[in-house]
C-alpha cells in the first residue's frame, strides 16, 4: 500500500504512521506529535510498539465523520 495512492473509500481499519500522514499531507513527525498530544491518539502494536491509527479517528480530523470514542 505504500506505492499507492490511498483512497478514503478503501482504507484498512488501522493505518501505519505514514499512511496518514499521506491522508492528512503533514509529516509523519506530525502525526506522531499529534498522538503525543492526545489529537490523534495511536495504538501501539507488536514488540517494537508499532504505531497505528483508527481509520474513524482519521475521517473525523478530516470532518467526514461525527466523533465518536475513538480509544
Amino acid at each position: 500500500m505504500s506505492n499507492q495512492t490511498l483512497s478514503i473509500n478503501n482504507l484498512p481499519d488501522l493505518l501505519t504512521v505514514r499512511e496518514v500522514a499521506q491522508i492528512l499531507r503533514v509529516s509523519p513527525l506530525t502525526i506522531k506529535r499529534w498522538g503525543k498530544r492526545g489529537k490523534l491518539p495511536a495504538i501501539r502494536i507488536n514488540s517494537r510498539g508499532d504505531r497505528r491509527y483508527k481509520k474513524e479517528a482519521v475521517m473525523w480530523l478530516l470532518g467526514i465523520q461525527e466523533k465518536r470514542e475513538i480509544l
